[in-house]
Formats: structure tokens, C-alpha cells, sequence
């Protein structure tokens, strides 16, 4: 059975079920028919990431082929969309919706988006869904360990590295906020589109992860804590402005971009991409780092308490951006509801691949239990 206490000696899961001996075949087979005749392309698959992030499969691939009469040269990385019978983390995974959000996002801001390359949407190359997008070279903050245990770049930097390390991050998400008109630019990310009610689009996003606990229910059990969150979520949704509604990141966690000199180069990871309020994408940095402070302190390490605090990025954001955030504390319960559910169903994927056992109770699976039990209680939830 898994601690709440901490995590697993490794928290690296099995990413997939596919057989990788064919898998190079299969992308250069496609890669000669995607490009145009006489490139006579060769590829070489260089491994897949194990690294963080755990909602699909991703190869990394040199590419070489002639344009022009020129040998060209290809550093790419490859989004896999899971199989079914790889127990993904999401009900729905709409590769299509996240390709177009990098690609549109790397149109109108200056945020620093990998850019995005040929997609194969069909499935039938590697069975699923998958785009290729430039590989960009740098540091990421480690979860395995969580670079605030100790001997990582990241805990190791000095106070004005850290602090440029915030600041650059909480610049990513006031550079999207900023995008005009993003209910229209995005308006396929809606909820609405795929059956979630609500007069706001906080409301439909509410729907929509309540309908995602249940499929990640129907699999592992039932858990109170995630039940318990959402019953105060629904009494108590604030009242949202449709005009303030933006464009947000949805997985806004430092361990999602790539670093040089302690600023981003590269956003990852747009699975969760959604519309809502900016709160939505302020509060995830700040909670991430809050999960990680409390398993450091459950271990009785020493952790990074001024790192990422929810004073300092708050009013970094509000410095940037000229907006005036609302209260955090119901995007906080909100997003620890979502880092449950998805660690119900990473914890249903170890179960699936034999690296655990099947707990007693599934809230033993969620390293954020006992944040979010003491955030409750806060609140009288």
C-alpha cells in the first residue's frame, strides 16, 4: 500500500503497453510518405522520456532528409496519445485540441512554446494519435525526487537564481492571460462542446472534472477526501465575470517548462489546457510546490518554505499582468481535487502494469491527501 506520507521510493510508472522494437520502423515509414517525394528521409529513435509528467507517451527522434537539394537536420520530439488499455489519465484525450493550442499560442504571444510540426491523427501508424514538435534543450525542475528534497539545481541556486526562476515562471502565465479574445481563439477547449452544463465556464469546468472523478472512480473506488472537495466546491462556486475569462495552462507547474539561466525556454505539457478564470492557472503553481513542501516536511526535510509562496508569486502575477487576482483558496481545493483524480488514476495504471498493490483506501494514493485534508479543514468542508 502507498504512504500519504510521502512518495514511493520511485514514483516512475510504466508509460505504455507498445511493443518499441517496431516503433522506429513504423515513424520512418510514415515519415517518407508525410514528406515530399525524393526527401528520402532517415530516422533514428533516440528513447522515450522518462521524466515528469505521466498522461502520455513521448519519444525523442532525430530526423535527416534532403529539401532543396540540402541535407536537412530534424531534433524532434513525439506527443503519443495513451491507449485505452494503458489506463490514461484522462477520459478523453483530445491531441488535436492540444496541438492547436501550442500552435496557436506560438502565433500571437511571446510565450515560449515548442513549436509544432506534422501531427498524424488517424491512430494508424502507431495505433494511436501523435505530432512531432522541436526538441528544446534544457534543465527541468526534477519530481523524482522533488527538486525542494535537496541536491537538485533548483534547491541548490542561490536566493536571486530562485527568485528569477519564479518571476520568468509567473511571466508565462500573465503572457497567456494576455491573449485577446480567448474564449473565441479557443473556443474548442469549451466544455460546453462535449456535454458539460453551467451558465459560466467555471461551472462547465467544475462539470467536467466532476464527470472525470467518476470515470476515475468507476476503476479504483470511490474516495472520500476527492467526494469530500467536491461537495464544498459545488456550494461554494464564486461568481465568475465572462470577460475576465482567459486562456489558461492548466498543468501551470514549474516542472512542466524547460529552463537555461534560470527562465524559461520551452511550455510543455497542454493536456489540461483549459477557459476559466486566471486564479485557475495561479493557484495550480502555487499549489504544486505546497504538495511538494508537505511530503518534504511529512520526511522531516528541510524543503524550500520561501520558495513559490503564495504572497510572492501573487503579487508578481498582479505586477505583470495589471490584474487584481480574487481570493485563491477555492482554486485551491479546486485544483487539489484535480491532483487527486489524477493520481487515482496513476495509481489504477500501477495496479494495471503490477508495481502495486491495490490499497485498502484509495485516498492512500494521493501524495497531496494530507494538504488537502488540512485545506478542508480550513474551510469547515
Amino acid at each position: 500500500m502507498t504512504s500519504t506520507s510521502g512518495p514511493p521510493a520511485d514514483l516512475r510508472l510504466q508509460r505504455s503497453s507498445r511493443d518499441a522494437a517496431g516503433t522506429e520502423r513504423l515513424l520512418q515509414d510514415w515519415l517518407s510518405g508525410a514528406l515530399p517525394p525524393g526527401s528520402r528521409p532517415t530516422l533514428s529513435l533516440l528513447s522515450g522520456v522518462d521524466a515528469n509528467g505521466m498522461s502520455s507517451e513521448t519519444l525523442v527522434l532525430d530526423a535527416t532528409w534532403r529539401e532543396g537539394g540540402e541535407q536537412r537536420v530534424g531534433r524532434y520530439v513525439a506527443r503519443v496519445a495513451p491507449a485505452a488499455e494503458d489506463f490514461p489519465v484522462f477520459p478523453r484525450y483530445e491531441l488535436r485540441e492540444q496541438y492547436d493550442v501550442m500552435r496557436l499560442v506560438g502565433e500571437v504571444t511571446d510565450v515560449p512554446v515548442p513549436q509544432v510540426g506534422l501531427i498524424e491523427p488517424t491512430g494508424t501508424v502507431l495505433g494511436t494519435p501523435f505530432f512531432l514538435m522541436d526538441r528544446v534543450e534544457g534543465v527541468i525542475p526534477p519530481d523524482v525526487l522533488p527538486y525542494n528534497f535537496g541536491d537538485s539545481w533548483v534547491h541548490d541556486a542561490t536566493p536571486e537564481q530562485q527568485a528569477r526562476l519564479r518571476d520568468s515562471s509567473v511571466a508565462v502565465l500573465a503572457g497567456l492571460h494576455a491573449i485577446r479574445d480567448a474564449t473565441t481563439t479557443f473556443e474548442f477547449l469549451d466544455p460546453a462542446r462535449h456535454g458539460h452544463d453551467g451558465e459560466t465556464l467555471l461551472q462547465r469546468d467544475l462539470a467536467r472534472t466532476k464527470a472525470w472523478y467518476g470515470y476515475a472512480a468507476a476503476d479504483i473506488g470511490r474516495s472520500p477526501l476527492a467526494e469530500r472537495a467536491l461537495a464544498w466546491l459545488e456550494a461554494n462556486v464564486p461568481e465568475t465575470d465572462p470577460i475576465d475569462d482567459v486562456l489558461c495552462w492548466g498543468d501551470a507547474r514549474i516542472g512542466n517548462m524547460i529552463y537555461r539561466d534560470f527562465e524559461p525556454v520551452a511550455v510543455l505539457d497542454w493536456e489540461m489546457a483549459c477557459l476559466g478564470p486566471r486564479e485557475l492557472d495561479v493557484s495550480w503553481m502555487v499549489f504544486a510546490h505546497r504538495v511538494f513542501e508537505s511530503i518534504a516536511a511529512a520526511l522531516e526535510l528541510p524543503g524550500m518554505p520561501d520558495f513559490l509562496r503564495e504572497e510572492d508569486v501573487v503579487a508578481t502575477y498582479e505586477e505583470l499582468s495589471g490584474a487584481r487576482l480574487c481570493d485563491l483558496t477555492w482554486y485551491h481545493v479546486y485544483n487539489g481535487l484535480q491532483w487527486c483524480i489524477v493520481f487515482m488514476r496513476t495509481g489504477a495504471r500501477q495496479i494495471h502494469f503490477g508495481e502495486i498493490e491495490r490499497p485498502d483506501e484509495v485516498d492512500s494514493l494521493m501524495h497531496c491527501g494530507p494538504l488537502m485534508a488540512q485545506i478542508l479543514d480550513e474551510v469547515g468542508a
